[in-house]
């Protein structure tokens, strides 16, 4: 028994062994065999050694089994955990509400943004019904929607109202399942997206598009480029293009020409630099009518602040600029006339002062009261009346110049605004031809009408500074002293002598007095031939010479004597007084033809050639060949036939005529034809505004032609500047006088003045303009007239926009067509289109910051533009001076006169 017991403990488990068994099932877990290993441990003392490490390899071999399940069993556990939370993120943190109601509608699961969305807390939601958070009108929706859900088995979604618990409303998209479990209670499940942004967003998108559908304004949207994308109805009825017609098109088609491309460029540019623009502008609708617009443009930018949209609103303003016009006439115009009422005069008066002091120029003030209006208006009534100063505004008005202004103050007073006159005398021929248009009857009906007119002359600028209301009170003060004087006449108010007035009816025997006194004295101005230099004689001017050393020129009491027995007196005197100074020159050496005016009322005696022959007899030294006789054309072609017989009959004492103020009168071919006179007088209003007037160019190159068919020799007054000499030679007329020359001087001074005297030496080599230089010569003289234009209509002196003239300027008729043919490859010829270009510009910004009422840097941008003009001029000079086929020996020369320059 000892020897068994002692085997079993020999087979014994050794206790570490034992210890490893012990450890091994501590660790395993289910499902492992726990109870089998157990077993197992009993047993091993019951085993041979052999038997036991077959048993311990089966247990190592089942160790690492088990480790390997324990291992994927911690694995799935890990996975199962991570999985658990996920799915709480998700539920519970999820944007998106979820809950789980029961078949009665009982929330009994809820996830965080549940709570959040109805404002209240889960705990509080747990029992609570669905139905109590939804919109009363909304609750119909849910019940319908979870019929169909039982009814299909398929979700079911929708929109609708969920009320928060502080009662404060909220949009869902509610999307409804169910799950079906046997042996239990149907559920529910409920996804809530909160949908409230979104419906405000369609909401503003709806009234957006209500807005962009319905306002009467019009809109209009580009993509970046500028091309239209779409327009609303507005558009459509405001521009007359439809939708489809202007979709993808560029707005230009809306332009009407009103704005330049500076205008333009500022748009843009204010779009790109702040991302909006608002402004006036002149559109075009599709039928061509033209619309004035309040626009405002706006860009769209995208999240990386890239234009991506131009959007435009405007509104039609048409009938409110008409009626601001409307107002703007009423408060500047007469309502019976249109003539620029006192307000407006006053204004343009202030402008001319400006311009006056600037240009170093002179204008006239002419206050007009009509004579016997009073007596119409009482015989005839005011309708008569009103009548009669229509007609007699149109026809005072047209009398006048493009530049004057015709205004009138109320009842029959009118005031003119003469402008730019070269000297006083200048207006001397409009004041007639106001006088003339103011006494020319008119018929009403079976009535004739006629008055006369009272005027009142003051000039700017005077040795005292004036300003507006004081001119028109020396001008009405004049106009006072003509009613004095016998009406139907003017008076002009001399500013040196204060209030002391000279008109035409100035103490006649004052001046009959200052002829016995031997107060009157002759000046000389010569007249020469500006081309070679040659004196060929002078003209004689009357001065008074009044105490205390005054000098009066003519037009201060000349006036006065018209159409009176004294100017007679006058006449004889001035004749025996230039045929004294002949005789002085000719015992000097000195032959020197002398041309003397003569009035139309002396030249109207019947004894008029028999005087004159008595005259001359009494100066028998002088040969009646150095006397000229100038006649004014208009008394000329008053009667023709007695003025014929008068030339004719003088002619044959050896005197010459000439005819002064060429071009003023009714002139024609037939009188030149017939009167035998050898020499015509270019009215000096000719030359002063020849270089700026196309016009007058035109009407003065006819009359040059007018002269040289005729053969007769052309001379200018009014000479007073280089350019107009120049412009003079270029025409054909190479006579000329005037303060450029000289001016009048006393006898003595002419003879120093003739040893002194040269011509300007650019006179020399003036080439006369053939038909297409003579076309350049006007277009450059039109451009300069135009940028005159300009000026007057943004200082307010001009009613009338001139870049909105439709007609084609010269210079650009010119530039694209003679002048590209003859001159394109000139360099002058491409400077002068750069020229024109620029003066356009600058005169359309002009004019357009004008309408829009930007009045910054005016005066700058106007100096430029005349800047502009003249440099222009003076590449138009270099073209013509190029033309080296024309010189001096090929000009056209007025007839050869006598040499005066060197003593006999």
């Amino acid at each position: 028994m000892a020897n068994d017991k002692k085997t079993i403990e020999d087979t014994s488990t050794p206790p570490h062994l034992k210890k490893t068994l012990v450890e091994i099932n501590s660790k395993l877990i289910s499902p492992f065999p726990r109870k089998s290993l157990t077993t197992l441990l009993e047993q091993l003392d019951q085993m041979s050694p052999n038997e036991t490490h077959e048993a311990l390899h089966e247990l190592h071999a089942s160790q690492i089994e088990l480790e390997l399940q324990n291992e994927e069993l911690r694995r799935t556990q890990l996975y199962s955990d991570s999985t658990r939370a996920r799915y709480f993120d998700l539920y519970e943190l999820a944007p998106v509400g979820y809950c789980t109601i029961n078949a009665k509608g009982k929330i009994i699961q809820a996830n965080l943004f549940i709570s959040i969305l109805l404002g209240m807390p889960r705990s509080e939601l747990a029992q609570q019904s669905i139905t109590r958070f939804l919109f009363q009108t909304d609750v119909t929706i849910f019940y319908v929607l979870k019929k169909k859900l039982i009814e299909t088995d398929e979700a079911q979604s929708h929109q609708l109202r969920m009320q928060r618990a502080d009662s404060a409303p909220t949009w869902v998209k509610m999307t409804i399942t169910s799950e079906k479990r046997e042996l239990e209670e149907q559920l529910f499940h409920l996804t809530l997206v909160d949908i409230n942004e979104h419906k405000k967003a369609e909401e503003n998108l709806r009234l957006a598009s209500s807005v962009f559908t319905h306002t009467r304004e019009g809109i209009l949207v580009t993509d970046a480029q500028g091309n239209i994308v779409d327009v609303n109805a507005a558009f459509t009825r405001i521009t007359k293009y439809s939708r489809e017609e202007v979709l993808g098109k560029n707005p230009r088609i809306l332009q009407s020409g009103h704005q330049n491309t500076d205008f333009f460029k500022a748009m843009w540019n204010n779009l790109v630099t702040k991302g909006y623009w608002h402004g006036e502008l002149w559109n075009r609708k599709k039928n061509g009518e033209l619309y004035a617009e309040m626009k405002s443009i706006n860009a769209v930018y995208d999240e990386q602040n890239n234009v991506i949209h131009y959007v435009s609103l405007f509104k039609d303003i048409t009938e409110k600029k008409l009626h601001q016009t409307h107002l703007e006439h009423i408060a500047h115009f007469d309502a019976l006339t249109s003539l620029p009422n006192r307000s407006l005069l006053i204004d343009r008066l202030r402008q001319a002062l400006t311009q006056a002091q600037r240009r170093k120029e002179i204008f006239a003030v002419v206050f007009i009261d009509l004579d016997g209006f009073k007596a119409v208006n009482d015989q005839h009534g005011h309708d008569a009346g009103d009548q009669l100063l229509i007609t007699l505004s149109s026809r005072m008005r047209q009398a006048l110049r493009e530049a004057d202004t015709l205004s009138r103050l109320g009842g029959d007073e009118f005031v003119a605004l003469l402008m730019d006159l070269p000297d006083v005398e200048a207006s001397f021929p409009m004041l007639s031809r106001v006088l003339l248009a103011a006494s020319q009857p008119m018929q009403l009906g079976e009535k004739t009408l006629q008055v006369s007119a009272s005027l009142g002359v003051t000039f700017y600028p005077q040795a005292i500074e004036r300003d507006a209301d004081q001119l028109l009170h020396q001008a009405d003060q004049a106009m006072y002293y003509a009613k004095l004087a016998g009406k139907n006449r003017y008076h002009i108010f001399d500013a040196a002598q204060g209030s002391q007035m000279h008109s035409q009816h100035e103490s006649l025997s004052g001046i009959e007095a200052a002829l016995e006194r031997n107060e009157f004295g002759l000046r000389y101005q010569p007249k020469v031939n500006m081309r070679t230099g040659q004196l060929i004689g002078v003209e004689a001017s009357i001065y008074w010479k009044r105490g205390a050393g005054q000098l009066l020129t003519p037009d201060k009491f000349l006036p006065a004597i018209q159409n009176h027995p004294l100017c007679i007196a006058m006449d004889e005197w001035a004749l025996h007084t230039a045929l004294a100074q002949i005789e002085d020159w000719l015992t000097l050496g000195y032959n020197i033809p002398v041309s003397v005016n003569i009035s139309t009322y002396h030249l109207q005696q019947a004894n008029f050639v028999q005087r004159l022959s008595s005259t001359l007899a009494q100066h028998s030294k002088v040969d009646p060949s150095y006397l000229e006789i100038e006649v004014v054309e208009t008394s000329a072609t008053e009667d023709l036939e007695h003025i014929y017989r008068i030339i004719k009959d003088c002619r044959e004492l050896g005197v010459s005529f000439a005819l002064d103020h060429f071009g003023t009168g009714y002139s024609s071919i037939s009188y030149l034809r017939r009167l035998p006179i050898s020499l015509l007088k270019l009215d000096l209003s000719f030359t002063h505004y020849m270089l700026e007037n196309a016009d007058t160019l035109l009407i003065l190159e006819g009359a040059i032609s007018l002269a040289h068919a005729f053969h007769l020799d052309i001379i200018a007054e009014g000479v007073n500047n280089i350019e107009t000499g120049a412009m003079l030679m270029r025409l054909g007329c190479d006579l000329g006088q005037g303060n450029c020359i000289a001016r009048p001087m006393p006898g003595k001074a002419l003879l120093e003045w003739m040893k002194k005297w040269k011509c300007d030496p650019t006179w020399e080599n003036v080439p006369l303009a053939n038909h297409e230089e003579f076309l350049l010569i006007l277009a450059n003289v039109e451009n300069k007239g135009w940028c005159r234009t300009v000026e007057n209509y943004i200082t307010g002196m001009s009613e009338i926009n001139p870049i909105q003239g439709k007609n084609q300027p010269q210079l650009g008729i010119w530039l694209n067509g003679v002048g590209l043919k003859q001159y394109g490859s000139h360099p002058a010829f491409t400077k002068i289109g750069d020229l024109y270009r620029q003066t356009h510009s600058i005169a359309k910004k002009l004019c357009d910051d004008k309408e829009h009422g930007n009045r910054e840097d005016e005066q700058s941008k106007i100096n430029s533009l005349f800047a502009l003009s003249d440099e222009l001029s003076g590449q138009v000079n270099i073209i013509l001076h190029s033309n080296s086929h024309i010189n001096s020996s090929a000009l056209r020369q007025s007839s050869v006169h006598r040499s005066v320059l060197s003593p006999l």
